[in-house]
């Protein structure tokens, strides 16, 4: 009997090294095919944005992230996923997130990192507030309509 592969998850406020969680998912592995991973970076807004505050509900936001992780794993049959999320002050450029998945073929990490992604944008308990380039604090920023689509598809499915 094989043993349901279980999410590295961390919340963290250090940056994260994606090649290095790669290693330390794929390590004395065999019976992976495929490994998919994504990095969200902070983008600057075309000029306008030099850094996102990113807040957290400690707690709350790893245990959401596992529930999301464990649906993935077990929808997508993924051998090993990692899912790291920063909070802090994040400057424009700056890694945000991290999702890393494998499996025995390339659609079902696809499929897994994908998920994962869709749903830790608008289930996560993670809020983000701009910090301008002229040095204005904006608005806490607002939940996107194609966020929720994007999720919802995988409802449908």
């Amino acid at each position: 009997m094989t043993e349901t592969p279980s999410a590295i998850i961390r919340v963290q406020r250090e940056d994260f090294d994606a090649a290095s969680e790669a290693r330390r998912l794929t390590e004395g592995r065999k019976d992976i095919g495929a490994l998919v991973s994504f990095v969200g970076l902070c983008r600057d807004e075309a000029g306008t944005l030099s850094a996102l505050e990113l807040e957290h509900y400690p707690g709350m936001a790893e245990t959401e992230m596992q529930r999301i992780c464990d649906l993935a794993i077990n929808r997508f049959s993924l051998l090993g996923l990692t899912a790291i999320h920063r909070f802090g002050r994040i400057e424009a450029a700056e890694q945000i997130v991290l999702v890393i998945a494998a499996a025995p073929h390339r659609q079902a990490a696809f499929d897994g990192a994908n998920f994962v992604m869709d749903f830790l944008k608008t289930s996560a308990p993670f809020w983000k507030k701009e910090h301008g380039r002229d040095g204005e604090t904006g608005d806490w920023v607002a939940a996107k309509d194609a966020d929720d689509s994007a999720r919802d598809r995988w409802l449908r499915e």
